[in-house]
C-alpha cells in the first residue's frame, strides 16, 4: 500500500506512530495500514479506535439520535505520532471532532491523517498529509466505499457521473447523487459519506 510506504519515509522513528481509526470505515484502513506498516518496518504499530460522536458540532442540527460507537485506545498518545485514519474527507468537521476527542486520551507529539478518499469541500482548515485518491464531487453527491480487510483492487461504477470506473483502482468507489436510492449497510464494509 503506498500509503504505507509514505507514512514510513516521513517518520522519524517507527516506534512512536500510533494508528487511530474513526469508525466505520476508518477501521479496515486502520488494519491494512498496521499490517503493512509491520511488514515494511518490522514494528507492530499500535491501534485504537475513536469515536467521535459526541464530539462533533453538528448533533443538535442532525434531528436524529446519535448512534454511540466503542472507542478503545489500548494505550497512552502522549508524545506518539498520532495518524487519524479516514475512509472519506469532505467538509473536515469529522476530523475535528476527532483531534478533539484524542486530546482527552492525552498530548501526541504530533497529529497526521490518512484518508482514502478526499472530497476537497473542506468547510475547516483540515489538511489531509497522506491521500489515496482526490475525487471531486458535487454537492449533494456521496462518496461510499468498499473497502475489505485486504484492501481489495476492484472498481465499481460511478453511479452519479456515468464515468469510467477504470480510473478508481485501489478501493470500490461509488458516487452517489443526492436522488439515488440506493441502500447501503455499514456493518456490510461501506463507509464513507464525509
Amino acid at each position: 500500500m503506498r500509503i504505507a510506504h509514505e507514512i514510513v519515509e516521513s517518520s522519524v522513528d517507527g516506534q512512536e506512530l500510533y494508528l487511530v481509526a474513526i469508525p466505520n470505515g476508518g477501521v479496515p484502513l486502520a488494519r491494512a495500514l498496521a499490517a503493512n506498516l509491520a511488514e515494511l518496518s518490522g514494528l507492530e504499530v499500535p491501534m485504537g479506535i475513536l469515536d467521535t460522536t459526541l464530539y462533533r458540532d453538528d448533533l443538535g442540527t442532525r434531528g436524529t439520535r446519535p448512534r454511540l460507537r466503542r472507542t478503545e485506545m489500548p494505550s497512552s498518545v502522549d508524545e506518539r505520532v498520532v495518524i487519524l485514519v479516514e475512509d472519506v474527507v469532505n467538509t473536515g468537521r469529522t476530523i475535528r471532532a476527532a483531534m478533539d476527542a484524542l486530546m482527552d486520551f492525552g498530548r501526541p507529539r504530533a497529529v497526521k491523517v490518512v484518508s482514502l478518499v478526499d472530497r476537497g469541500h473542506r468547510e475547516l482548515p483540515i489538511k489531509i498529509d497522506f491521500v489515496g485518491k482526490n475525487i471531486p464531487t458535487r454537492p449533494g453527491e456521496t462518496v461510499r466505499l468498499r473497502v475489505g480487510d485486504r484492501v481489495k483492487a476492484e472498481a465499481m461504477e460511478q453511479a452519479a457521473t456515468g464515468g469510467s470506473s477504470d480510473a478508481l483502482e485501489p478501493m470500490q468507489v461509488v458516487v452517489l447523487s443526492e436522488n439515488d436510492s440506493r441502500g447501503f449497510d455499514a456493518a456490510d464494509g461501506w463507509g464513507g459519506d464525509k
